[in-house]
């Protein structure tokens, strides 16, 4: 993903988070409460100093030990107000992550099938993950750091003037001059911490595609290959983030020196003022420890500004996600649908392009009507657009032109959720969420009994070797059903839409990775559950092909034939063509 609009200031794109930290009103006002004490402590620090070295060295006993007293007081609440400050501002970075995290995996999993195909899933879990965690350094760390300093140093300079104006006359030159390296860094560093962390996404999104596959990896003995690719990522990834690094530690060297420079320079000039009886010791102790607090808060706010320009690399990434929207989304006000849903589905001079292909139809000017309860099959070389026909029923992608309708309603006006809860897909490639059979099934309908997944475990023939497994339903999956062969992924997945019970069935070769047996007992099932409903099915299978009220022929994305098996057989054709190839041998 490519960022082609002007990088904001990093202000600007961290007040993003403004909103999440909102939310949490009372730790941020503790937070601010605790960071008030800590920092009146510690600018109370070097008046008690100055007591201790001006009358406590003088005095008697009494007087030592007033002073000394003082100093100790004033630690002991500088160090509790600290570690409140820190558990607050903390907890407070830990609660807006988890809540950033959470809206921004809720906005992307609501984005619309075309954004997913654009963008590499591990490329957005890098988002959620390593941007995220930049966030997370910026609430509680950096926040605190930049008021904590920008508190101390204000009150230092006062404090400054307080003790000798014309020595803080002196400081105050080394100000601008530590400001500026800041100022002029600022942009190129903000650029190449957002290349920093593009590089990381690359590399986890290259780790995650590759651990996916890892069979096929294997298989092919590709394990070099795979970490040459992944180690050329890495350096990639290091190489950036040195070059952000080294800018980094450079604003940071430079305003430093500046600061102790002028620092210096005032120490020089009130050591002069001491010697000639100008200035008392504890005076100028005093102006020293002040000055180096405020030196002390234009180092830390440089560093802290050079958190800001990376974390605000992250943001920019994140804030590009958030502001995404669905080409596809429910509208505002959706009209009901059917009760109970009849399942007559039409297609009415459908055409669409997938945005990566604009310039080949998936559909051109597709016509398609089917009553309720009948079944049909969608048959025709690759590429006819027979899944592009399940994609824009279940309304992952909208036609560019025509109307696709249920139960005589455009479906862009139904509710999205609705429309998809009256669909059960059975797909190709099945899908397997690594967590237990039960809760796999279960997926179907939230809400149904551990009597009605069993039942529909048996329909789906999957009882015996569920029951098999070490701990049955309750049996881990693996990630991707790794414990589980093909076929029995599959009928994990036929159990699903058993179970879900939907009037609208959507099979998309159901039945391919069975083996015989298995596909019969199957089928079984498949046609008592298709009894009284809709059903669409993408089949290469002369079984199922055969059982159809209707075959649909499809190529290049329109219908070039429709009827029985026997009389598309006997019209000849591309029907007969694909029989002879793939049905009859």
């Amino acid at each position: 993903m490519t960022d082609t609009r002007s990088i904001k200031a990093p202000v600007g794109q961290l007040r993003t988070l403004w909103p999440f930290v909102r939310r949490h009103r009372g730790l941020f006002f503790a937070w601010l409460l605790a960071l008030a004490f800590s920092s009146t402590a510690t600018l109370s620090l070097p008046p008690a100093f100055r007591m201790v070295i001006d009358h406590g060295f003088q005095s008697g006993g009494d007087g030592i030990d007033r002073a000394f007293a003082l100093l100790f007081v004033v630690a002991v609440v500088l160090a509790f107000a600290t570690a409140a400050r820190f558990f607050f501002v903390s907890l407070l970075g830990e609660r807006v992550v988890a809540d950033l995290r959470q809206q921004l995996y809720a906005h992307l999993i609501g984005l619309d099938a075309g954004f997913h195909d654009a963008n590499r899933s591990g490329e957005l879990v890098s988002r959620l993950t390593a941007d995220a965690e930049l966030l997370r350094s910026v609430v509680a760390s950096s926040m605190s750091v930049a008021l904590r300093s920008a508190v101390t140093f204000a009150g230092s300079i006062a404090m400054l003037f307080v003790t000798s104006p014309r020595l803080a006359a002196y400081a105050l030159v080394g100000i601008p001059l530590a400001v500026l390296p800041i100022v002029f860094g600022a942009r190129r560093l903000q650029k190449i911490s957002r290349s920093a962390q593009d590089r990381i996404a690359d590399a986890n999104a290259l780790a995650t595609e590759t651990l996916g596959a890892v069979r096929t990896v294997q298989a092919h003995a590709r394990e070099p290959y795979e970490r040459g690719r992944f180690g050329e990522a890495v350096t990639t990834a290091v190489a950036t983030a040195r070059r952000r690094i080294q800018a980094q530690a450079w604003v940071t060297a430079i305003a430093i020196s500046l600061v102790f420079g002028a620092i210096t320079l005032v120490l020089w000039s009130g050591a002069h003022d001491v010697a000639g009886g100008r200035m008392s010791a504890g005076t100028l102790g005093q102006f020293v420890l002040y000055a180096l607090i405020g030196g002390g808060s234009i180092g830390a706010l440089a560093e802290v500004w050079n958190e800001l320009q990376r974390a605000a690399g992250g943001m920019g990434r994140i804030g590009e996600l958030l502001l995404a929207e669905p080409a596809v989304a429910a509208p505002a006000h959706p009209q009901p649908m059917s009760e109970p849903v009849r399942g007559a589905i039409a297609f009415d001079g459908v055409t669409f392009h997938y945005p990566a292909r604009p310039d080949l139809p998936a559909l051109d000017a597709f016509e398609l009507k089917v009553a309720p309860g009948e079944t049909v099959a969608l048959v025709g070389p690759s590429g006819a657009g027979k899944s592009t026909v399940f994609s824009l029923l279940l309304r992952f992608h909208d036609p560019d032109t025509g109307v696709v309708r249920v139960d005589g309603a455009d479906i862009t006006g139904l509710d999205l959720a609705r429309l998809r809860e009256a669909v059960a897909l059975v797909p190709q490639q099945p899908t397997i969420f690594a967590t237990s059979a039960r809760e796999n099934i279960r997926y179907g309908r939230l809400d149904a009994g551990d009597a009605e997944i069993e039942a529909a475990l048996v329909a789906a023939n999957a009882a015996d070797f569920v029951q098999a497994l070490p701990q049955g339903l309750d049996t881990e999956l693996g990630e991707r059903g790794a414990r589980l062969s093909g076929g029995q992924q599959q009928r994990i997945v036929i159990a699903r839409a058993l179970l879900k019970d939907a009037p609208i069935l959507l099979l998309d070769e159901a039945t391919s990775a069975l083996d015989a047996q298995s596909e019969r007992a199957v089928q079984q099932a498949l046609e008592t559950l298709m009894e009284g409903r809709t059903t669409l099915v993408i089949a290469h299978r002369l079984a199922t092909v055969l059982k159809a009220d209707r075959i649909v022929v499809m190529d290049r994305g329109r219908i070039v034939a429709e009827g029985t098996h026997e009389q598309l057989l006997a019209e000849g054709g591309l029907y007969s063509e694909l029989a002879k190839l793939q049905f009859l041998d």
